[in-house]
């Protein structure tokens, strides 16, 4: 019984230590994803807000919780916008976003010099 106990606790404590390291681990305010069409900007605190906080609105479900390739390449945003997968679940005609169609400069910054 004593061994269950001991078993138990350090369970227990386990948890805690793990929701604690989880909370400290503190989301970036944007990621930078480079693209043959120019840098694009991800201001990940303004996505947070928009969905009030719920990170699994979009993690896992859409993103992993690396930072790395958002699965919207050249070409594949019309297939992400038809699958509402990655970007193209809110930034398509009548999503929840701005369409990424004809909106590239919102998103990919001009390269200069």
């Amino acid at each position: 019984m004593k061994k269950f106990a001991s078993v138990m606790v350090a369970l227990a404590v386990l948890a805690t230590l793990g929701s604690v390291y989880a909370e400290d681990k503190k989301a970036p305010d944007t990621l930078v994803y480079e693209t043959k069409n120019g840098p694009v900007t991800f201001p990940h605190a303004k996505h947070v807000e928009a969905v009030k906080g719920d990170c699994k609105a979009c993690h896992d479900a859409l993103f992993g919780q690396t930072k790395g390739n958002l699965g919207y390449k050249e070409s594949m945003h019309k297939k992400a916008e038809t699958e509402k997968k990655s970007c193209g679940s809110c930034h398509v005609a009548g999503g929840k976003a701005f369409e990424s169609k004809g909106n590239c400069a919102k998103c990919h910054a001009k390269k200069t010099a």
